[in-house]
Parts: C-alpha cells; sequence; structure tokens
C-alpha cells in the first residue's frame, strides 16, 4: 500500500490490479476509507507505546528487500507526535543492513504484532531519516535512555507517518511469557545464538566444492 496524496486514491496499481481480477475492489475499497489513516490516532500512539517488538521491512535503491527485527522495553519505539515516531539502533552485528538500504530508499515499513494481551496488529508505512542521538535528544522530551549499563542508540530512526493501519487477529496466535530472559546488549555468542543455522561450518563444508 502507498500513501493517499490529494486527488489520488489509495493502493498501488498493482493492488488495483489484482482487486479487480479477484472482484474484491469494494471490500478494499471499505478497508481504505474505514481502517486507513494517514497518521497515528490516540489509540495507535498508546498501542506503539506498549510494545516490545517490531518488524522491520526495507529495499535498497534496486528494489531488493529486507525484514529485520528490534525488540526492546516498552517504549523504546517512542511516539514523538502523530506523524512521527523513533527507534533506536544499537550495537549488532555490524552489517546495518535496514541502516545501508534507507541511504539508498527512504521508504520502511512497520509491523507491530501483540501476541500476548490484544492479539492485534498495526501496520506503520512511511519514510525515514537517520538521525544522531546528539542531534535528536534536544528535540524529543522523552527520548529513552539505554536500559543496558553502557549502551547507547548508535543512531535513531525518525519515521514519518504516511499510512497506518490494523493487522487483523484472525490468525496471530495467542502467545503467553514464560520469563524474562532478555540479553539486551550481550556480546556472549551463545546467548546470541551462536551458529545456530551452520552457516559457517557449512561454509567451510562447501569450501572448494563449487561446479568449476
Amino acid at each position: 500500500m502507498t500513501h493517499s496524496h490529494q486527488n489520488r486514491t489509495p493502493g498501488t496499481e498493482g493492488e488495483r490490479h489484482v482487486q479487480a481480477v479477484l472482484g474484491t475492489t469494494d471490500r478494499a475499497d471499505r478497508f481504505y476509507r474505514d481502517q486507513m489513516l494517514d497518521h497515528l490516532n490516540p489509540l495507535m500512539r498508546d498501542f506503539v507505546a506498549r510494545q516490545e517488538m517490531v518488524f522491520v521491512a526495507t529495499s535498497d535503491a534496486r528494489g531488493e528487500c529486507d525484514s529485520s527485527f528490534r525488540a526492546g522495553p516498552p517504549g523504546f519505539v517512542h511516539v514523538v507526535d502523530d506523524r512521527t515516531l523513533v527507534y533506536p539502533e544499537y550495537r549488532g552485528n555490524g552489517v546495518f543492513a535496514s541502516a545501508g538500504n534507507i541511504l539508498e530508499n527512504p521508504h520502511i515499513g512497520l509491523m507491530f504484532l501483540d501476541f500476548e494481551r490484544e492479539r492485534i496488529g498495526l501496520h506503520v508505512n512511511g519514510r525515514v531519516k537517520i538521525m544522531e542521538d546528539e542531534t535528536l535528544r534536544p528535540h524529543v522530551p522523552g527520548l529513552p535512555l539505554p536500559q543496558v549499563p553502557g549502551q547507547r542508540a548508535q543512531m535513531w530512526m525518525m519515521v514519518q507517518v504516511e499510512e497506518a493501519y490494523i493487522h487483523c487477529r484472525k490468525h496471530i496466535p495467542h502467545l503467553r511469557r514464560v520469563g524474562a530472559e532478555e540479553s539486551w546488549g550481550t556480546d556472549d555468542a551463545l546467548r546470541k545464538g551462536g551458529d545456530y543455522f551452520g552457516a559457517r561450518e557449512g561454509r567451510r563444508a562447501t569450501a572448494g566444492t563449487g561446479p568449476w
């Protein structure tokens, strides 16, 4: 989906084509009209402030896509106002796939899913700008401070909201919290998952075995 500009109906040409083929145009129009906003209303703002995770979608200048996951204490995604939110980028694997994509293509898609309480989701799409902590913090009262000693945001992602809409609960599983075992900021390889999927060993095993 794309932002509905003045004198333009919501949805991409691709969306509209599939809707026409499958006969869902009227149903889609009702959704665009009744469920899609170009800002965060009070209920959406409260919902975001309670969330401890968000899924992030970006793509580079060629349209090559990447999806990622961010987590933190409630409020780590900070709502600045009804059209702006920010979230921190902490030290990770050093790849910065999302940040790299954003430098080439500022479009971003965020998916908030509450598996525990409301069992509902919220899509937030928009454009993002990378901000340094020392530049952003003086202008955003209440910007969260690190929860782990020594942790600091290497940068902030400032998202200008263009679309916000519900993700229905029909297929969202109801999960139960079993304990607080988060390892925010750890460098322990095993606690981070190590080589869980065997990529390193697999690369070693196949080195030199190509077809040429």
